[in-house]
């Protein structure tokens, strides 16, 4: 993380690398089951980029769209299975938060797809971020993992067919 570089200030704080091989070491383990983000965006002002002010700087990372990519692309590095990361990214949220309906392609639940190629590779630029504010420290990264289209409820809402007016719905814990 480069000294001054808020786009990088988050709570938790990024640590060293032994912390972070430590928390990958839970999550093959099963130590740690779930990895979520709660996409905190903010503007580049609240950021304080010009200043470099981590007091002063907004503490969180617009991390949404990049989360399958930047987990996916330091997965496969370790050697982690695909599989394992569907567990960890979408039947644990779900069963954390109580969503019977999600987590799992099974009869009787929703059709939530993501339809992605695991092996191709894009540069993090201003250009592909969609989230309103372009502040993410993962620009000029290489991540892998293209999300070609995603499906809610079996309808798509990202990519190729994709409506503009798409739109989610509040769900209740144990909701059928």
């Amino acid at each position: 993380m480069p000294d001054g570089a808020t786009a990088f200030k988050c709570a938790p704080p990024i640590r060293e690398n032994e912390n972070r091989e430590r928390l990958w070491k839970g999550l093959k383990d099963g130590l740690v089951e779930v990895v979520v983000t709660d996409h905190s965006p903010c503007t580049p002002e609240l950021k304080k980029l010009e200043l470099g002010d981590f007091e002063a700087a907004w503490g969180g990372i617009a991390s949404l769209q990049f989360g399958l990519p930047v987990v996916w692309t330091e997965a496969r590095a370790r050697g982690v299975a695909i599989e394992q990361l569907s567990r960890w990214m979408s039947e644990g949220p779900a069963r954390l938060a109580g969503l019977e309906r999600k987590g799992a392609l099974e009869a009787g639940k929703d059709a939530d797809i993501v339809v992605w190629d695991p092996e191709a590779s894009f540069v993090v630029t201003k250009d592909c971020i969609l989230h309103k504010n372009k502040v993410t420290p993962y620009e000029g990264q290489t991540l892998f993992g293209v999300v070609r289209t995603t499906y809610l409820r079996g309808e798509p809402v990202f990519g190729e067919g994709a409506a503009r007016d798409a739109r989610g719905q509040w769900l209740k814990r144990g909701a059928a």
